[in-house]
């Protein structure tokens, strides 16, 4: 099942890489691959993500549809 984000277009648009994200995050790059091809993650790694892109986790929407 394919999940709905816009993690990819908000990392090019803020011109980083997935190391430089997935650093951020805290997670591994091929973490971040797999949640932009739309797999599925656990809720903390979204926490992560959302935080590392620079949203407030009320602005969860923004970044994940699901």
């Amino acid at each position: 099942m394919k999940f709905k984000n816009n993690v990819k277009l908000i990392r090019e648009q803020r011109l980083m890489s997935k190391a430089e994200l997935a650093r951020l995050a805290g997670v591994s790059p091929a973490t971040i691959d797999r949640i932009e091809r739309g797999e599925e993650c656990r809720m903390e790694t979204k926490r992560k993500i959302i935080l590392a892109l620079g949203f407030a986790l009320a602005e969860k929407d923004m970044v994940f549809q699901d």
